[in-house]
């Protein structure tokens, strides 16, 4: 890999870790509103405001980014994925009084704070989307592993609070879209939008078909559906963003989840600076620090085999 590919590399994985929290503070101040809501509220919403039922300030995050950073920080500190310390530190996430925890991310927390399991039971009523949303530290860092490895990491961490094989499906086809999208491909774009057709195929459930889903569930079927749909239907990172979020229902993980697909696909470049300046700048400097060093890690960079303990 010559310099200039390099360049580029890491500007998609920073485009996808800055797309991820930009996608959650925007969705933030929509969720749970519905698109009329919104229509009424705020026209068209485009802009971090804050505000929201959490009452954020502008370009504040919720728990999309910061247990993805608190996952990230424990990958680089074992230097891999070791299932003790990913719990370990999802525990201490909560701990710190998190903005917004999931029902289903709390319950697993307190299962491994009660009982030291690392996995859950499998249950398909854990199909939410709170694994899906915090994965992308798997995503960069086993970027070059075989797809045995990755799903193994992938899952690791999912297990601990979501172990539900549905979820395991649509987990999988959002880390492959996004590494090939850090691929820079010119078919890139094609080849995402066959793996999201890939999986409603397989799966039925997450078929996006035509039908325009609005006001999305976290149950993770029904929050990839409008991913996907605004993903398709849009040429550019922000107007998928902005597609995504004006949906309302979950939106601040449907933001951050199509963030992160997104950034990794257009590149840092093609974030908006207007959001960048307003985005919390701790967060901003995290998300950069960490996609790089995330980045490193990888087999793809080091040349070496990512390191996972169950």
């Amino acid at each position: 890999m010559n310099r200039a590919e390099y360049e580029d590399l890491k500007s998609r994985a920073v485009g996808a870790y800055l797309g991820l929290s930009i996608g959650d503070a925007l969705g933030a101040t929509t969720e749970f509103m519905t698109p009329r809501e919104i229509k009424h509220v705020h026209g068209v919403h485009r802009d971090l405001t804050g505000g929201g039922w959490l009452h954020l300030k502008p370009g504040q995050v919720t728990d999309d980014t910061t247990m993805s950073l608190a996952l990230g920080r424990t990958i680089l500190d074992a230097q891999g994925v070791e299932a003790v310390g990913v719990a370990e530190s999802f525990d201490e996430w909560l701990r710190n009084k998190p903005v917004d925890v999931g029902a289903t991310v709390r319950r697993g927390i307190v299962r491994f704070r009660t009982h030291g399991t690392v996995q859950g039971p499998i249950d398909e009523y854990d199909a939410g989307n709170g694994a899906v949303m915090r994965v992308l530290p798997i995503a960069l860092c086993g970027l070059g592993a075989d797809r045995e490895t990755l799903s193994r990491a992938a899952t690791l961490q999912a297990h601990v609070t979501h172990n539900a094989p549905l979820a395991d499906a649509g987990m999988m086809t959002v880390v492959h879209m996004v590494q090939c999208a850090l691929s820079s491909s010119t078919r890139a774009y094609q080849d995402m939008i066959a793996m999201a057709h890939d999986l409603g195929r397989a799966h039925s459930v997450y078929d996006f078909g035509k039908k325009q889903i609005y006001n999305p569930s976290g149950f993770l079927p029904d929050t990839l559906k409008a991913v996907f749909q605004s993903f398709c239907r849009t040429d550019n990172f922000e107007q998928a963003l902005i597609d995504v979020v004006n949906r309302g229902g979950d939106a601040d993980t449907t933001g951050a989840i199509l963030g992160f697909i997104a950034g990794a696909l257009y590149g840092q470049s093609q974030i908006p600076q207007r959001w960048l300046k307003v985005l919390d700048t701790s967060v901003r400097h995290d998300c950069e620090k960490q996609a790089v060093a995330l980045l490193s890690l990888s087999p793809y960079i080091s040349g070496q085999k990512l390191s996972i303990r169950a």
